[in-house]
């Protein structure tokens, strides 16, 4: 007999995890969403977050020094 909350035959869906060091609520936003999405422009991300982009330029620097996230040209994408 198969129960209507039967695991085995649904499918799982992988959800993003934050990378330990990131302490800060509007970073791991911005790292989640980056996951979640792929590659996004600046505008795109102030946007969907709705956050200015003098804090995400903060942001994006220090997921990219960290080298969580890279920039190619004008989109960020999440570092594999």
């Amino acid at each position: 007999m198969q129960h209507a909350f039967d695991t085995e035959s649904t499918p799982s869906l992988e959800t993003p995890s934050v990378p330990p060091e990131l302490t800060s609520p509007r970073a791991k936003l911005v790292y989640l969403f980056l996951s979640a999405n792929g590659e996004t422009t600046l505008s795109e991300l102030q946007s969907a977050l709705d956050m200015q982009k003098l804090s995400l330029y903060s942001i994006l620097s220090t997921l990219r020094e960290r080298e969580l996230i890279n920039q190619q040209a004008e989109r960020y994408v999440v570092d594999n």
